[in-house]
């Protein structure tokens, strides 16, 4: 063989120059490399998760939808899927196949890439976000992912660089990684895949669009058979598993990332919470990965939410009927339609505001624009409806949408159960529980009033007053409440008031508090949770005239069922950073013995005969419910809002509809009651909580204090029968006593 000085000479030139080349690469000359610190310890935007009572996780806060996951809960079909498709040789090269180089270049690319799982993850973790320019650019990026590629593989074991690989690669928009696609697509945990539809997401990997089951499924199935036909080839599955599996179907199970999930409402309240919380200990909600364990139970709060739809599924076609071309905004005091309603409310658009800025559009001009049909999607409970509308129109619609407020507290410790703030929060955003959300909250008020009395002056159930009206000074006028349907007359025990919601007796047991009474009422209030300086010290007080939210009315009634022990509601119980250590444990809430305990239980026992005899009477049976139950029914002026509070052992529960607007009316008083508006909904959740075989919820007896004489609590012909004294001198030292 003839030595030729030159062609040797060029040849180790070439392989120097290449060298030189590849180090300067990895040195950083030729573009930022990262960090030997960044390899150990890659960095990526974790989901924080928030965590239900029972393990369940019910939500995430993410920029990208990610959950890293260890080896061990992922399924052996996806690993041997990616093996098999992505490369073979994996546990043979070390972040270089150089094999599959040589091959890839002389077919030119067409008998498959040369790219090792090892580069994958080095693009996933340091490159994804880098756009090349041109031959040169994408030939240094490669270099890149080579350099990173070997030093993975020296820092990491084969097992190591396969999770860290399906915890970052993209299977859609917003998902990265095994763990959240298979919770997206098939509503699995990684480690219960099988080999289906661990084919089907790896083959996602090719081209996560192009092959994305939910929308492209027949080049999905194609693609999957694709990846189980590898499997078979390399002995990760046999011919007869492969030739029964390649005929099925896709079967999704399909859960859109996107969407908030269960309990929306719930989480963009806590998410609010928390950003000072982060902000204040250098962790980003969206990034850091954190675990935040909440009280809130998944299948009662699957529960609610069912409630609610079913309920106003049906109530609100009712609604829309009733008024037929009729127009629902009227003014309380004549029932009048109230003029230029939808105009005044776009006055508050954006649209309205931009017109009149930047065009110098006219009032007139700009409502001539917003009648003008436009392309849009709106809400309805048989789903979204793609239209032509008018802005106006539009607006009009929405007014006439009913929304409900409905929240579940554990009375025993204050732990919030169940949180549903409205009824699709991709429309509406605005959350109907949160203590901001105040209505006007009706009769749903009047235990309080009587918790009031029966604590300072001794009431029993059996005490009793005439049912008739009673005059009040209150800033030097007069007021006289009277019932809705203007009936009086006669002698009734308070239960009985309670029960049917009596206007009269009520506004008799707040006279019988004295010129102060409706102080004491707002200082028990206080105790109870509601905000301070939110209900007017006045006597209409007695009728519900207060605008309160759900949050507040659940928070008041739990001290009646926790012995008179009131626990303010929480829904936080720890939080945990990425690895699992516990950041902060918050202490138990705010607490204080507002009743003693046989009042309480005398308040339960009230609230029971709404449920047995009274304005809730037939609710039991309805949603065939067994067991102790409590509640009460609240409706207010005009009808624009339905209330309903339901009480069981160990459950208090708040309930609101209505429209947004409180101008907004229902057209007959047989339907704006708040059995009719509200009770429904409280119904159907216990009705779930009962009859599901995976809750079998009890709603177990009113447990009585030990020692409580419970033969006379009702038995009012052996009493002697107490006539209350209205407005003498009484003992009020004693609140709370």
């Amino acid at each position: 063989m003839k030595f030729y000085p030159k062609l040797w000479l060029s040849f180790f030139g070439a392989i120097l120059l290449a060298f030189l080349f590849f180090f300067g690469v990895s040195l950083g000359l030729l573009g930022e490399m990262p960090e030997i610190e960044d390899l150990e310890n890659p960095k990526n935007a974790l989901s924080s998760e928030i965590i239900g009572s029972d393990g369940v996780v019910i939500g995430k806060f993410f920029l990208e939808n990610r959950t890293n996951i260890t080896f061990e809960e992922i399924s052996p079909y996806a690993v041997n899927a990616l093996i098999a498709t992505e490369d073979i040789r994996f546990y043979q090269h070390s972040g270089i196949d150089f094999r599959g180089t040589v091959r890839a270049f002389a077919s030119l690319g067409s008998d498959g890439g040369a790219s090792t799982i090892t580069q994958q993850l080095s693009k996933n973790l340091f490159s994804r976000f880098e756009r090349p320019r041109g031959k040169f650019g994408r030939l240094i990026q490669k270099l890149k992912e080579w350099v990173i590629a070997v030093e993975l593989e020296k820092r990491y074991t084969k097992k190591e660089i396969i999770v860290m690989y399906l915890n970052t690669v993209p299977f859609s928009g917003i998902s990265f990684g095994l763990d959240a696609a298979s919770k997206e697509f098939f509503n699995k945990r990684p480690i219960e895949l099988d080999a289906n539809e661990a084919a089907t997401l790896i083959g996602m990997l090719k081209a996560n669009w192009k092959y994305n089951p939910k929308y492209n499924t027949e080049k999905s199935w194609g693609r999957r058979n694709v990846v189980l036909s590898q499997m078979a080839k390399y002995n990760y599955l046999s011919q007869d598993s492969f030739q029964m599996l390649k005929d099925l179907p896709i079967q999704l199970r399909y859960r859109s990332a996107s969407s908030l999930g269960m309990a929306p409402y719930f989480k963009t309240h806590l998410g609010n919470q928390l950003k000072d919380w982060c902000k204040e200990r250098g962790y980003n909600l969206y990034r850091s990965g954190l675990k935040i364990y909440t009280t809130i139970d998944s299948k009662m709060q699957m529960a609610a939410e069912e409630a609610v739809t079913k309920h106003l599924s049906v109530f609100q076609p009712q609604f829309v009927k009733a008024w037929g071309k009729d127009l629902p905004w009227r003014y309380i005091s004549n029932r009048t339609v109230i003029p230029n309603f939808i105009e005044d409310a776009l006055r508050k658009t954006p649209r309205y505001i931009n017109m009149r800025k930047e065009f110098g559009y006219g009032h007139d001009k700009c409502i001539e624009e917003l009648k003008k049909p436009v392309k849009m999607t709106i809400f309805s409970w048989k789903g979204d409806i793609d239209t032509l509308m008018s802005p106006y129109d539009s607006m009009a619609y929405i007014k006439k949408v009913l929304h409900a407020g409905f929240i579940a507290v554990d009375p025993s410790n204050g732990y919030v159960k169940a949180w549903v703030g409205g009824i699709n929060h991709q429309h509406f955003k605005y959350d109907h529980v949160n203590r901001r959300a105040k209505r006007q909250v009706g009769s749903t008020f009047k235990p309080l009033i009587y918790a009031t009395a029966i604590d300072i002056n001794k009431f029993t159930p059996c005490t009793e007053f005439p049912r008739e009206r009673t005059v009040f000074i209150s800033g030097g006028k007069e007021w006289s409440p009277k019932n809705f349907d203007g009936k009086e007359g006669g002698i009734w025990p308070i239960w009985k008031g309670l029960a049917l919601s009596d206007n009269l007796i009520t506004a008799q047991i707040m006279k019988s508090l004295g010129e102060n009474g409706p102080d004491l009422v707002v200082q028990f209030a206080e105790r109870v949770g509601i905000d301070k300086d939110q209900v007017p010290r006045v006597p209409s007080i007695s009728l519900g005239t207060v605008e309160l939210s759900p949050f507040e009315m659940a928070s008041a009634y739990s001290a009646f069922v926790n012995k008179g022990l009131w626990i303010e509601p929480t829904y936080i119980t720890r939080i945990e950073d990425k690895d699992g250590n516990v950041i902060e444990e918050f202490e138990t809430p705010k607490h204080d013995q507002v009743l003693d305990a046989e009042k309480a239980y005398t308040m339960l026992q009230l609230l029971k005969r709404v449920v047995d005899r009274g304005t809730a009477f037939g609710m039991k049976g309805r949603y065939e419910i067994e067991g102790d139950i409590g509640g009460k029914t609240g409706t207010t002026q005009g009808a624009a809002d339905g209330w309903f509070m339901g009480v069981t052992n160990d459950l208090v529960c708040a309930t609101w509809v209505g429209a947004d607007d409180p101008t907004v009316r229902v057209r007959y008083s047989s339907m704006g009651q708040g059995s009719k508006m509200a009770m429904p909904i409280f119904g159907e959740f216990m009705k779930t909580l009962q009859h599901d075989k995976r809750i079998k919820y009890i709603a177990k007896p009113f447990e009585a204090p030990e020692g409580m004489d419970l033969s006379l609590l009702f038995d009012c012909k052996r009493q002697n029968k107490p006539k209350a004294q209205i407005g003498g001198d009484l003992n009020v030292s004693g609140l709370g006593d």
